[in-house]
């Protein structure tokens, strides 16, 4: 058997002229239902008014329904840790980034807020801006703004302000 006599027959393909039929019963069909609709306007407006104003209102629960509550995402930041008097830590600042951030250290605890680091000389004093990651011990604890250990003194263990003692926001103390 030769190649030629292999090969089937071609089917002839006759493309089909009516596809377009279905396209327009369905816009003809769409055209119908809207033209009834606006004719519910002029000849019965109360049914007209009344279905769009069904329609709003289910569009508005359906925006107004919430998912589930426990599927909230959680908002995390820097935690308060119990701290305890004589122990270790570390200095961190909890809302820096940079690891060249300092942390401020004050004579008096509350008047953090106090302070406009604008001048180059407070910025540049001795022990007030301490490098993060300098231990430290805690020796005592102050209360301010209705929370409990909110400020920490603290007595520097290593680097040139060894010994000092100071107070820092607690948060800062990790």
């Amino acid at each position: 058997m030769s190649n030629e006599e292999n090969a089937k027959p071609e089917e002839n393909v006759q493309p089909q002229e009516n596809v377009t039929q279905p396209v327009e019963a369905a816009t003809g069909a769409v055209g119908n239902m809207v033209s009834s609709f606006l004719s519910l306007k002029e000849s019965n407006p109360k049914v007209f008014f009344g279905s769009l104003g069904g329609v709003a209102v289910l569009l508005v629960l359906l925006m107004t329904m919430g998912g589930d509550d426990g599927a909230k995402p959680v908002i995390s930041g820097p935690a308060l840790k119990d701290l305890a008097i004589g122990q270790r830590y570390v200095l961190k600042s909890a809302n820096a980034y940079d690891v060249a951030a300092t942390v401020r250290l004050v004579a008096t605890p509350g008047t953090i807020a106090a302070y406009d680091d604008t001048e180059e000389k407070d910025r540049s004093s001795v022990c007030q801006h301490i490098a993060q990651g300098t231990p430290v011990s805690v020796l005592e604890f102050a209360d301010a703004y209705g929370k409990q250990k909110t400020y920490a003194k603290v007595r520097i263990e290593d680097g040139d302000c060894k010994g000092n003692e100071a107070w820092a926001l607690a948060i800062d103390v990790q």
